[in-house]
């Protein structure tokens, strides 16, 4: 089974290409990280628990206010739910601050969110699924790229229309706020970049800058096409799916493969630093 590792930035079209993914011809089940951090933080859960008891001290707005739709102790008696955009404002930005309660957030969501994917990755395997798509806004960043036999970037060549797509899909961001979303998840430029590092088949990127129909093309022809019809044809799924000891084979050397390319890459931004 083919691990797809999908990233790109905010406001860059990677819902879309997942939406696109998941949908006939293709079929692809989606494993989506966003979905599933905010599982692992429902009222009740452990990681809940922590972040209010991290947060919560210095973010007096933290839960959603109580009310008569809101019980003081929420809906399921397991606490009121988290107030995303007041957590969003103590996260994301570039000041040491915002960065250290950025990492401790990351510290209690990451974990959980790699335990669920592990486990959802192994459900699409037994139900024999030609391949799977991991959507994951911080692919390189998590360093799950490592697991995947290949890496699609959505990227958009011009920032200020990354962030004119932003602001028309979050009107309720201000211009500070987008700037500081966009920030955090890093230039998808280098994003595609590294993806496209990776090698022929093991890496490739598709360009958001027209309209959806474009789009639906390049995931086509450069995407399913270019790589997965091309580098994993249905033939090998299913021997890795009839031999699950190939399977493991195969899942080692393409994380070994990958460790490579990763070194690789830090040594290519160490020497470019170097330059400066």
């Amino acid at each position: 089974m083919l691990l797809i590792g999908l990233t790109g930035s905010i406001a860059t079209g990677k819902s879309t290409v997942s939406s696109i993914l998941s949908s006939p011809p293709y079929n692809l089940p989606i494993i989506d990280a966003d979905l599933l951090a905010r599982k692992v933080v429902e009222p009740g859960t452990a990681g809940y628990n922590a972040i209010v008891s991290y947060f919560g001290p210095t973010t007096p707005d933290l839960l959603v206010p109580s009310g008569p739709d809101m019980p003081e102790n929420g809906p399921t008696g397991k606490g009121r739910p988290l107030n995303r955009p007041a957590l969003g404002r103590r996260v994301f930005g570039d000041s040491p601050e915002v960065r250290k309660d950025r990492a401790r957030l990351n510290s209690i969501v990451h974990p959980a969110v790699r335990k669920a994917m592990a486990l959802a990755v192994l459900k699409a395997y037994v139900k024999g699924y030609r391949a799977v798509v991991l959507d994951v806004p911080l692919l390189f960043e998590s360093q799950l790229d490592k697991y995947c036999g290949t890496v699609l970037v959505v990227g958009v060549r011009d920032p200020k229309v990354q962030m004119e797509r932003l602001r028309a899909r979050d009107p309720h961001l201000s211009q500070q706020d987008a700037e500081n979303r966009v920030r955090s998840q890093g230039d998808v430029r280098e994003k595609a970049e590294r993806a496209l590092e990776r090698g022929e088949g093991r890496g490739c990127v598709v360009w958001n800058d027209g309209d959806k129909r474009e789009l639906e093309e390049q995931v086509r022809r450069v995407f399913w096409q270019g790589v997965v019809e091309k580098y994993s044809p249905r033939w090998w799924a299913w021997l890795l799916w009839m031999c699950p000891p190939a399977a493991v084979v195969s899942a080692l050397w393409n994380y070994w493969a990958n460790l490579r390319v990763d070194k690789r890459w830090k040594e290519k931004k160490e020497a470019e630093r170097a330059k400066l």
